[in-house]
């Protein structure tokens, strides 16, 4: 048996991260997944940087996020689509806060992540991306149309696709493939203000993954926002406070 430990969406939520590496080295998995989206709209992206690249070196595998390439290279319309008539001024200020925190050092570590990893088990093939395969943006969640998310999923022959983006968490077989979506840990939207993470098992028998939530100190980490004070933080705060989507 393979066991997979994967997490996505920290959103430079540092508490977070530290809750879930704890959580996750009691698990003991045989890798490790971190999906992207690392540092942009939480208090501590300089902080959550350093323990992603503390757990690469242990062997992590690390992927890229949409906002990731937002605080890289400042390309909004590459990180947010959906903005058609321009990115909103608070999603360019955290962009550009994160990216003063990170430094050099730290942009230039998001400009080489890989959009995709891979992980052979066997006869099976595992899939590491953010949103989708092929993908940084057009997510997998559970009220898309099911012909968009057949046509979504087929850009790959990995059984098991590991992803994020949506910040909810599911699991779910389409097909021959299953969709493992660990959520956030750090920025969730289902409503409970935990970490969310997934581990995976692979073995003769099959795949078989469950969500995993990781409490950690949830005011800290709104309060650390608040006392940011960019432009939409009061919203950033509400949403870690409460676990939905506050804007």
């Amino acid at each position: 048996m393979v066991r997979i430990a994967a997490l996505s969406d920290i959103h430079g939520n540092l508490p977070a991260l530290a809750a879930v590496r704890k959580a996750v080295d009691a698990a003991r998995p045989d890798y490790v997944a971190i999906c992207g989206d690392l540092v942009f709209n939480g208090p501590d992206p300089a902080g959550t940087l350093a323990l992603v690249k503390e757990l690469e070196k242990s062997g992590a595998f690390i992927t890229l996020g949409n906002t990731d390439l937002a605080v890289a290279d400042g390309d909004y319309a590459a990180a947010f689509p959906w903005f058609t008539d321009g990115i909103p001024e608070s999603y360019e200020a955290a962009a550009e806060w994160a990216r003063d925190q990170i430094g050099d050092d730290g942009i230039d570590y998001l400009r080489h992540l890989p959009s995709e990893r891979r992980l052979r088990v066997g006869d099976d093939l595992v899939l590491f991306c953010h949103a989708s395969p092929g993908s940084l943006t057009d997510g997998l969640g559970a009220d898309l149309d099911p012909v968009v998310t057949i046509d979504r999923v087929s850009g790959t022959d990995a059984k098991v696709i590991v992803c994020g983006h949506t910040h909810l968490p599911e699991i779910r077989e389409v097909g021959w493939r299953t969709i493992v979506n660990d959520g956030s840990a750090g920025y969730i939207f289902d409503g409970d203000p935990t970490a969310s993470w997934a581990l995976i098992e692979i073995d003769d028998d099959g795949v078989k993954a469950e969500i995993h939530r990781t409490t950690y100190d949830v005011m800290a980490a709104s309060d650390a926002v608040s006392a940011r004070g960019l432009p939409g933080d009061v919203y950033r705060a509400a949403t870690i406070r409460t676990g939905k989507l506050v804007r």
